[in-house]
């Protein structure tokens, strides 16, 4: 017999990030990006991973037929005084599980490594702000810090929709109002919630994920209508993100959707988390402030990847931060290796880094 929170109790203890059940493994911890097999625990077997299903869906007979009908679950689970994001697919037909383990603190905002032009850009009254990376990149927690520091120092309301709900949020100087997306939760998906927005007198809308056309249509009218909308997408550069965003269109809608975005963008944040020299994660961030230049490229009948990229290496005076300018910081403050940093580029851009070190360098000791 599995003893499930005797697992939860340890994954605590050794400050894991998630925990994998996977039928025929042991159990796996990730602890600062390595996986890591639970100590004391066998294979898990089929009764096994039955037992966690039934441990995780608790009975809710809408939570089953989800699973039964789609081979997938994405639900909450609070245990003690911690919540966990539970993810449920299917191997061979039986159950696998990827438990998130949801820290009770956030971080502040100054210590998670995000420029500060992002917090700044919060006090715009109207616009979209993006917040981007590959999956595990720390997108969550910097949204859920964004939330926090808007409602520690502005008087705004704020609604968040997210799958699940992770950090739980308390008013402070600002009412936050969280709802939870999906079936048998506040609202049946993120482009209802979004567009019932309009209706709630909010001031700023946080939105777990722009997955679809219809969402990033919400989040535009929304935007359009005077809202500050925040937003995450699954993508790897902020170049990247406005590929993404004209591709949820057809190819004859484009051009307008071009021109409001590129009147309703304000900032994008890509991220990604390296392990730094000292054992511990850090964040490695590419920000775009959208200024007459770039919105120009945006509105352009073919956009430009490259171009992109090079308006926001051209642009640090107005909060831009270039992918490279980012990684050789970090190696010059040696909180990562050169090996990891030139990982992080294609093989074109090498002598860009390295001139980017040396220029960072000289800079240092003159100062």
């Amino acid at each position: 017999m599995i003893q499930i929170e005797k697992i939860f109790d340890y994954a605590i203890e050794h400050d894991a990030s998630d925990i994998h059940f996977i039928c025929g493994n042991k159990p796996m911890l990730r602890i600062i990006r390595d996986l890591v097999e639970v100590e004391k625990t066998e294979e898990l077997t089929p009764d096994d991973m039955n037992e966690i299903y039934d441990y995780l869906v608790k009975g809710n007979i809408d939570k089953d037929n989800i699973y039964q009908r789609t081979k997938k679950l994405d639900t909450s689970l609070e245990y003690g005084n911690r919540r966990f994001r539970v993810n449920i697919s299917s191997s061979d037909d039986i159950p696998i599980f990827t438990l998130r383990i949801i820290k009770n603190e956030l971080p502040r905002f100054e210590d998670l490594g995000v420029p500060d032009i992002v917090r700044r850009m919060t006090y715009q009254p109207q616009g979209l702000m993006l917040v981007t990376g590959k999956t595990n990149s720390g997108k969550t927690t910097t949204l859920n810090a964004l939330v926090n520091e808007i409602n520690e120092t502005q008087n705004k309301k704020i609604l968040t929709l997210e799958s699940p709900v992770e950090y739980k949020h308390h008013s402070k100087k600002s009412i936050i109002v969280q709802k939870e997306v999906g079936i048998g939760g506040d609202s049946l998906c993120y482009s209802d919630g979004v567009k019932n927005s309009l209706r709630e007198d909010c001031d700023i809308i946080v939105v777990g994920e722009i997955r679809d056309r219809e969402t990033m249509d919400a989040a535009i009218e929304t935007a359009e209508a005077g809202h500050l909308v925040i937003g995450t997408l699954h993508t790897k550069s902020c170049a990247e993100t406005i590929d993404r965003m004209i591709n949820f269109y057809d190819i004859a809608d484009q051009p307008t959707v071009k021109y409001l975005i590129a009147s309703l963008l304000k900032l994008v944040i890509s991220q990604r988390l390296l392990k730094g020299t000292d054992g511990k994660l850090v964040l490695v961030p590419e920000v775009m402030v959208v200024d007459n230049i770039v919105a120009g490229l945006i509105r352009k009948e073919k956009l430009s990847v490259s171009e992109i990229e090079d308006a926001i290496q051209s642009n640090l005076e107005k909060g831009s931060i270039g992918l490279i300018n980012s990684i050789a910081e970090l190696f010059v403050d040696e909180k990562i290796t050169l090996e990891q940093a030139k990982a992080q580029i294609e093989e074109k851009n090498i002598e860009t880094l390295n001139r980017t070190i040396m220029q960072l360098r000289i800079k240092k000791n003159k100062s």
